[in-house]
């Protein structure tokens, strides 16, 4: 049995497909780049030298069981949003599209963020965080976590590892739309559950033929096995490519109508709490893989149906939308901010006023680097001036001259370029064209 759904699978090859907007998809952003937040909260020690302790609390039972329960968290925002990219890139793509425009938009998306936090990494941490060129010059470029050593996948900006797997998603999405626009409907489930099975080999392979020594001073695998396991971009491809699938399952009408967000959110939690009893390396993805999956599916089902929830609000899309800069900054903001500490500890009130204060600090840079670098930096340099004619093109009205006067007839769209579908370019679509 099936849900309803905003398209047949017919219509979904069509090139005029029009395809509704994903508000709440948007405002469940911010939960996910939340729970990274609380996971470098709880950290017992900073990955920038001279790595103090991160976790306020001075009472020891209480510091270390708000590590414990926030172990995993970081695992799932993570995931969350490589699952997450493949969904919003296979449901706002259409046939047709240019492969270097949306290579355009993409790295227009990511650089700009990403080299002022950079420059803030170079100015605040200048002597600890860099050791020399090769430590730092990856970084610059997106490419640090192809390495595994950790003094360069986690240099500069540790939360910035993800950045590298969000750059090789992009650069191959127009290569793998392709051949995943023509996988049958039927089969889509089963090309679903391969993605699955592919996070357990990758952790198979992490588990039993990666070196286990020397053990990671930060978690209790070796730093070889954290790196392939869980920073390797190749590895995170699953994810990726699962977000896709399941964008297409969604748009053909092939969602189960029993797996509801209730459900979702239901077997997120049980997904969670499985990440405490299987080993340490089914964390990362494989716990919460499905619940995950199930939760992005079912939302992105309600929204297409128009429900509205609170997660649709204004505010909450509006915390969607900053959340890419609030991600990119809250690991600066908390390992900075708690080194100017000297690694004082604090009671309960006083331990949440500060994690209170780390939340408002990384919100409000969040929030300027998205009204302030990432949208004009879309604006300017998001679209070529010849892509920007041809929208201009296919928006205005042709002006035909008769005996009676002038008369404005809508153009006909370019060949090759669609009109703006409806709500494109509003706050809140996350399938709308980038500005």
């Amino acid at each position: 049995m099936s849900s309803a759904s905003p398209t047949s699978g017919a219509a979904e090859a069509g090139q005029g497909t029009r395809r509704s907007n994903l508000p709440s998809l948007t405002g469940l952003r911010f939960f996910a780049a939340l729970l990274v937040f609380f996971f470098h909260t709880s950290l017992s020690n900073s990955p920038i030298p001279p790595n103090d302790p991160i976790n306020p609390f001075a009472d020891e039972d209480i510091a270390t069981t708000y590590e414990k329960l926030l172990l995993n968290t970081g695992y799932i925002g993570v995931s969350f949003f490589f699952v997450l990219s493949g969904f919003v890139l296979a449901w706002s793509s259409r046939p047709g599209q240019r492969m270097t425009a949306f290579w355009r938009r993409r790295v227009t998306k990511l650089f700009p963020n990403h080299l002022v936090v950079f420059a803030a990494s170079l100015v605040l941490f200048a002597g600890s965080a860099i050791a020399s060129v090769g430590h730092w010059l990856p970084n610059l470029f997106m490419v640090h976590s192809f390495f595994p050593q950790p003094d360069v996948n986690l240099s500069m900006n540790p939360p910035s590892w993800s950045l590298s797997s969000e750059l090789l998603f992009y650069l191959l999405f127009p290569l793998l739309i392709v051949p995943i626009r023509r996988i049958r409907e039927g089969a889509l489930w089963a090309w679903a559950a391969a993605m699955v099975a592919g996070t357990v080999l990758v952790q198979l392979v992490s588990m039993h033929l990666v070196p286990a020594t020397p053990k990671s001073a930060i978690t209790p695998i070796s730093d070889m096995q954290f790196w392939f396991g869980y920073l390797f971009p190749p590895g995170r491809l699953f994810e990726f490519v699962l977000g896709v699938l399941l964008a297409r399952i969604v748009l053909a009408g092939r969602w189960p109508g029993w797996a509801t967000t209730p459900f979702a959110l239901l077997l997120t939690a049980l997904g969670y709490g499985a990440g405490f009893m299987v080993p340490f390396e089914y964390t990362f993805v494989v716990a919460t893989i499905v619940p995950i999956g199930a939760l992005i599916g079912a939302v992105a089902v309600s929204d297409s149906r128009g429900d509205r929830s609170w997660l649709s609000s204004r505010t909450m899309v509006w915390l969607g939308e900053v959340s890419f800069g609030f991600y990119l900054v809250q690991g600066v903001t908390i390992f900075y901010l708690r080194s100017l500490m000297d690694g004082a500890t604090y009671g309960v009130p006083g331990s949440l006023l500060v994690i209170a204060g780390f939340f408002a600090v990384s919100l409000a840079g969040g929030a300027l680097l998205h009204h302030y670098v990432e949208m004009p930096a879309m604006r300017r340099f998001g679209r070529s001036r010849k892509e920007m004619r041809e929208l201009a093109d296919a928006g205005r009205p042709s002006v035909t001259r008769t005996a009676t006067g002038t008369i404005g007839e809508p153009a006909v769209p370019a060949q090759g370029v669609r009109s703006p579908e409806p709500g494109a370019g509003k706050p809140g679509n996350p399938t709308a064209p980038v500005p």
